[in-house]
Parts: C-alpha cells; structure tokens; sequence
C-alpha cells in the first residue's frame, strides 16, 4: 500500500509540474471489484497541455521510480489521454471532456482528495 501511495503521490507531482489543474484522487482501495485501487484525475487546458502533462507523468516515473505504464491510450487526439500503471489510472482531460464524463464522481463510496493547483 506504501508503494502505491508513493507512486500516486510522484503522479500528482509530475502533474503540477506541467500546470495541471483540479486534480483529484480517487481511492477506491476498499471498494470490493474496483479496477484500480487509485484514479488520479485532472486537466489541461487544451490538447498540447494534456500530451505535455501525460508524456513528463510516463517519463518522470520511468526516471524517479522505474515504473513503466502498462498502456497509454487517447494521445492521438489528446483530449482525454488515460495511463494505466496497473495499481493507478491517470487520467488527464481537457475541461469539456472532464466534465461530460464526470468519472470522479461514479462511485459514491469512494474517497475522494482534491489537490490544491500550484500557480
């Protein structure tokens, strides 16, 4: 569990790096069925700014930790780019998206943290 709130807490970093804005934590860790134990959600304001924040999280984590995704999908379009590190999904969006989808909020039992922005 340590591991996993060390690897949350260098996404959250690796985010505000690159002027993510309202992240949130999801942690879904007793949740019976949950796919992940966390979801790290926050945005970017526009498609260039998701793509730089999800590649510094993919590349500041193979550096700080060693860890590799398992996949990463969205960066296309990169209007919702999602990071898959087994334990933890990223999820980076542009504002409209985020708010269409509104996946912080689709399990009611789950803890939800918002992190302060970094200006």
């Amino acid at each position: 569990m340590e591991d996993v709130k060390k690897l949350v807490n260098k996404i959250i970093s690796a985010a505000q790096d690159r002027k993510a804005k309202d992240i949130v934590t999801v942690d879904m860790t007793g949740m019976i069925g949950a796919i992940c134990q966390y979801f790290v959600i926050c945005e970017g304001n526009t498609p260039t700014q998701v793509s730089a924040i999800s590649d510094h999280i993919v590349d500041y984590l193979k550096a700080e930790m060693k860890e590799r995704p398992i996949s990463v999908e969205g960066e296309k379009e990169a209007r919702w780019i999602g990071i898959d590190y087994g334990t933890v999904i990223v999820h980076i969006f542009i504002p409209e998206l985020r708010e269409f989808y509104n996946i912080e909020n689709l399990w009611e039992d789950a803890v939800l943290e918002n992190i302060p922005d970094i200006d």
